[in-house]
């Protein structure tokens, strides 16, 4: 089939066969443009390895891309090719169509400014964007010369400026004639109404018929009664031709700038069409994306095939072509999704031939269909509905003969028609082949349908072509079981419940439940019994052990549930107790963080108290009475001051089997910190969230607090000092004056200086608000004659503006 499955007569039938139509159908729905659309529907899957590790890449770029930014889209984008070729043919654009050129090519552009970006994340992306050729050019000049309602701008041209402008004179002087017309008082009795219509393009008045004449002009209409003239006053027509003339003036020069934007289009023809085409392949690669999500799908593994070492040819009695076929957990991706039963199809390096029994309407037809429908998709470039680990070779040819009575052609029997579909491919099927048979022989007499079905497996397998096969004949059983490259498999079918379980189990033969079945639907005992006695011994032990072997399968499979679902629960308390121990550890820590802030708090209170004790100490020349009781109230403020120690309540026990890293204190204002990404020793400003403000050398920078890590253990909360003695803890360096009185703002300011000064802050800032101003010039007077601010200016642009006072102390 060359390099891609060509989409002739032949290989669409089998396409067809497998459903690849429908799933490129529901692929298109997802793209946002019709030219993606169009190319997700003309998908062919391809057969070079290197062509599907793009192609599957490609996908999972577009997914990763547009979870990491689910804003990216085509939004704007048309398919503005035919459009572009009549450019080319010298047609004239009209605005709307100008205006979809236009959005197409901005969305290109800024397409392509994003993937060029990120061009070391998404490297098939940006390649496929690399093609964009924005024009910008055509973009300027088309949204200079039309607005977004498709409106040609005043501007577009001087000449277009100029006419517009006297067309608006000429009509507002035909306006203002008219109005003296209908309201003059001699007027009035000759009119039916006092308005202004127009007829033909033209403004005219209505007169009563009976007053014909009596205002002179041109009749250009009657009403349906004939009551009414719909004249043209002679002193106007003048006026209405002028504005007629200026009308056709203003057509033909928006004519004149459309074409020549029409012309700019058609020279960079070649270029547009270009960007159109990446931009179809950017939209199928988001369409592939969102697709893959809505099936909860996997990128599968494309694996080359293997080569061995044994020089015989594939014509001999066993070669095995080296292809991989593992999916797992595989879902067919039009059933479904919540009743679908996934399978597991996985070859071992032994076999390529599958030989699938069970009964009717047990899922043999849809485990044919899910494995070559997923080929196919895989080598599309799609992600596939299975679990990870899941693995395919890229096969030049997929052939199928799948189907039911009711699609076989009326002029031939079950039996021809199947035997003709495959001898179409039977000489072409080789060791790149994936070959999918449903109920082979079928429709024939059931001994030489048997024997011809083992003979075309055969010539597959020594073809070495990849086969699946669905079959009721039990004699194929004994021959996959003897024959090498071959294996048995089979859908399930409860006997209990008389319904098939759709769950495909390798490397069993189906067994027979025709007993059982006739059992449970009450066939007499003596009946069922006569019955076994026609069937041999051999056959009836065979039964016997498929049946033990089954019921083993089935208890392992239910132990090794157990043990996954005992295995998850553990994991799951585990997960549960982790979770619970980090909310108690979170928990104390917010206590403790509280009670701190609380001390704190009181502390900053009483030292308050105390500066105002000072202060009218200082301030008054107040007798030494008075000057003794002030100090007595200072020193009985500073008795009562709390000491603040450390407050560390026991940490959670951690549990044996969980190992987490030594925890390091809470990182506050005034800690020493070593900064990871600037290899540098700071000190933290301030905690907001999760960054800190941090002085490293001369310069201020916000880290996030996982990049900070503590020089030394973080001090317990200073004991309080004597009031003369000035090393205090950190203030911060943001200070809320919002909601505080002139007064209150004041003090608060005050002491923030000192203390920031105190603990070697460089600069504050005060928040103050807008308002009114009037709290904003009380703070920023009394900065200016404050000892401790050697200058203070307004906030930026992002630190609040006038709202906001950054403050500069004086150096410590």
């Amino acid at each position: 089939m060359g390099m891609d499955m060509s989409p002739d007569k032949r290989v669409a039938k089998h396409l067809i066969t497998l459903e690849l139509p429908k799933v490129l159908a529901r692929l298109a729905s997802y793209a946002s443009f019709s030219a993606g659309e169009k190319k997700a529907q003309a998908l062919v899957p391809a057969t070079d390895l290197r062509e599907i590790h793009r192609r599957l890449e490609t996908t999972s770029e577009a997914r990763a891309l547009l979870e990491a930014r689910p804003d990216t889209t085509l939004g704007g984008a048309r398919d503005i090719r035919p459009v572009v070729q009549s450019s080319q043919r010298g047609a004239t654009l009209p605005p709307s169509e100008l205006l979809d050129i236009h959005g197409t090519l901005v969305s290109a552009r800024n397409l392509h400014r994003t993937l060029s970006r990120l061009e070391s994340r998404f490297p098939h992306l940006a390649d496929i964007a690399g093609r964009i050729q924005s024009c910008p050019e055509i973009i300027t000049e088309i949204a200079r010369c039309i607005d977004e309602y498709g409106n040609v701008r005043d501007n577009a041209s001087s000449e277009l400026a100029r006419i517009r402008r006297e067309t608006r004179i000429a009509h507002d002087r035909i306006q203002d004639k008219l109005q003296n017309i209908i309201h003059s008082p001699h007027n009035a009795t000759y009119l039916q109404e006092s308005l202004i219509t127009q007829r033909e393009g033209r403004y005219v008045i209505p007169l009563k018929a009976d007053f014909k004449g009596r205002i002179p002009g041109i009749v250009h209409d009657l009403s349906a009664s004939g009551a009414t003239l719909f004249i043209e006053p002679l002193s106007v027509v003048e006026l209405n031709n002028a504005w007629r003339e200026l009308q056709l003036a203003e057509t033909q020069e928006v004519n004149r700038i459309l074409a020549h934007l029409s012309s700019l289009v058609a020279e960079r023809a070649t270029a547009i069409e270009q960007t159109v085409e990446a931009l179809a392949e950017l939209d199928l690669a988001f369409a592939k994306a969102k697709y893959a999500e809505a099936t909860d799908a996997t990128a599968p593994e494309l694996l080359s095939f293997r080569k061995h070492p044994s020089p015989e040819p594939l014509d001999s009695d066993f070669q095995h072509p080296g292809s991989t076929i593992r999916l797992i957990g595989a879902r067919h991706p039009l059933l479904d999704p919540q009743t679908v039963v996934p399978i597991d199809v996985v070859l071992d390096d032994e076999t390529y031939v599958l030989v699938i029994t069970g009964p009717n309407t047990g899922g043999k037809t849809v485990s044919l269909k899910t494995v070559g429908l997923l080929a196919l998709m895989a080598q599309s470039g799609l992600h596939l509905p299975v679990e990870p680990g899941s693995a395919l070779s890229p096969f030049e040819a997929v052939y199928a003969d799948i189907g039911d009575e009711q699609s076989i052609e009326q002029s031939l029997s079950t039996f021809s028609s199947h035997l003709t579909n495959i001898i179409s491919f039977l000489d072409q099927a080789d060791e790149h082949s994936l070959v999918l048979l449903d109920e082979l022989g079928a429709g024939t007499d059931p001994a030489e349908g048997a024997a011809l079905a083992r003979a075309l497996m055969d010539h597959f397998r020594r073809r070495g072509a990849t086969t699946f096969v669905a079959t009721h004949y039990p004699e194929l059983k004994a021959y996959a079981h003897l024959t090498p490259g071959v294996c048995n498999a089979c859908v399930e079918f409860n006997p209990e419940t008389l319904s098939p379980t759709y769950k495909l189990t390798i490397g069993l033969p189906g067994r027979s439940n025709a007993f059982a079945i006739a059992q449970r639907l009450g066939l007499s005992q003596d009946i069922v019994e006569a019955a076994r006695q026609e069937v041999s011994p051999d056959a009836l032990r065979t039964e016997d052990m498929l049946s033990d072997i089954h019921r083993l399968r089935i208890q392992a499979a239910q132990a090794r549930d157990e043990v996954n679902k005992a295995r998850a629960e553990a994991g799951e308390s585990a997960r549960e107790l982790r979770r619970r121990l980090a909310k108690i550890d979170q928990e104390r820590q917010e206590i403790l963080e509280q009670a701190q802030e609380e001390a704190t708090d009181e502390l900053e209170a009483l030292r308050t108290e105390v500066r105002i004790l000072r202060r009218r100490l200082q301030a008054t020349a107040a007798p030494l009475q008075a000057t003794a009781e002030i100090e007595e109230a200072i020193e009985a403020l500073e008795a009562d001051m709390p000491q603040p120690e450390p407050m560390e309540l026991p940490g959670p026990p951690e549990p044996a089997d969980v190992r987490s890293p030594s925890k390091q204190r809470p990182i506050r204002p005034g800690n020493t910190v070593w900064v990871r990404p600037l290899n540098a020793e700071g000190q933290v400003l301030e905690v907001s969230g999760g960054e800190a403000e941090v002085q490293v050398g001369p310069a201020r920078t916000r880290v996030g607090l996982a990049s900070l890590e503590l020089r030394a253990a973080t001090p317990s909360e200073p004991e309080e000092p004597a009031i003369h003695v000035s090393p205090v803890s950190s203030p911060g360096t943001r200070l809320d004056l919002r909601g505080c009185t002139v007064e209150e703002a004041l003090q608060q300011l005050d002491y923030h200086l000192d203390a920031g000064l105190r603990a070697g802050r460089p600069w504050v800032r005060v928040i103050h608000g807008k308002g009114t101003g009037t709290l904003r010039r009380a703070v920023r007077k009394f900065l200016a004659d404050h000892p401790l601010v050697s200058a203070y200016e307004a906030g930026g642009d992002g630190e609040g503006g006038e709202g906001v006072t950054v403050v500069k102390l004086v150096p410590g």
